[in-house]
């Protein structure tokens, strides 16, 4: 395993992660968690991302049974919980968003379902137009200093709204935010590479990126008529506008030069979207989602790619694969 600085911290986190998103709580129960946890273990990673939302809680609920099962040290991996969406199928008011009551006590719930007495990361799942972002801020300060949380950060935020919560806590000595976790893959590249680039060079944040296969579309499976996965369940029937049409006539083209770009390279083109992310310098981690150890297997392989993919290389498959 490879390990990187978070940011501008000085914590060291696994260059790929392992995240419970549409997986654990759902397509993914007790057992077969524990296997992916213990294999991930065994491979150097050292972070578990998970939110509140993530199957209603019981995504955090069976990574923390696991942990504790498994019996790893306390010390030896982070673990992450996001607040906002809330934690039930239909939140009340106060039981979602970025408040201080709902932040507070949404933590307070984390740390129970997921067996801990601190989050080592705690993120704003998304921005909150009802909430102010200085009344964020302060409640993230506050679960810090209490020894809750030992970093905060954001999830999909717009540049400008991280940088006014940064400014407003270096100018009233609070915690300013360390990270920020956007989506990132060869599909997805623009807020990355323009608008969180500055704020990573400026401030200091890391970068722990999702969805690097574009939610299975860069692992090519999906070129087949009968692929199943994700296409069978009804909440992700938006990826079927990825795939239909011209737009999506054009993105299985692109799919197949990076499926046969990593035939050259002797690797699946899986592990090669995965290096591709990991070739950015201001991307801390890049968390994988698997359902199968044996997925979690070759996507951890990534990293013998990333070592063998050239600059020129990465930076052609980019123009290669825009849309």
């Amino acid at each position: 395993m490879q390990y990187r600085r978070l940011g501008r911290t000085g914590l060291p986190i696994s260059a790929l992660s392992l995240g419970a998103w549409v997986t654990f709580g759902r397509s993914v129960g007790r057992s077969e968690a524990r296997e992916l946890v213990a294999l991930a273990h065994d491979h150097g990673v050292s972070f578990y991302d998970n939110a509140e939302s993530y199957g209603q809680g019981e995504g955090e609920r069976i990574l923390g049974d696991v942990l504790a099962d498994l019996r790893l040290p306390r010390d030896a991996f982070c673990v992450s919980s996001k607040v906002f969406f809330g934690a039930c199928r239909e939140p009340r008011p106060t039981q979602r968003g970025l408040s201080r009551k709902h932040v507070v006590e949404a933590c307070h719930q984390a740390l129970r379902r997921l067996r801990v007495e601190h989050l080592d990361f705690y993120l704003c799942h998304r921005p909150d137009p009802d909430v102010p972002v200085e009344e964020a801020v302060l409640a993230m300060d506050l679960l810090v200093r209490q020894g809750k949380v030992l970093y905060w950060g954001t999830s999909e935020w717009p540049a400008e709204a991280i940088a006014r919560a940064a400014g407003f806590a270096a100018d009233n000595g609070l915690v300013a935010p360390s990270l920020e976790q956007p989506q990132y893959n060869l599909f997805a590249r623009t807020r990355v590479e323009r608008e969180y680039a500055p704020l990573c060079r400026d401030l200091g944040l890391g970068l722990t990126t999702w969805s690097p296969l574009a939610s299975g579309l860069l692992s090519g499976k999906y070129r087949e008529a009968d692929a199943g996965g994700r296409l069978r369940d009804p909440e992700f029937a938006w990826l079927d506008n990825h795939l239909e049409g011209a737009t999506g006539r054009a993105r299985a083209d692109r799919v197949r030069h990076l499926a046969a770009m990593a035939a050259d390279l002797r690797c699946t083109p899986a592990q090669l979207a995965i290096a591709w992310c990991l070739g950015n310098p201001d991307v801390s981690t890049v968390i994988l989602g698997a359902s199968a150890p044996a997925q979690l297997q070759e996507n951890l392989a990534a990293l013998a790619v990333l070592d063998a993919l050239m600059p020129a290389e990465r930076d052609g498959l980019a123009d290669s694969m825009a849309d």
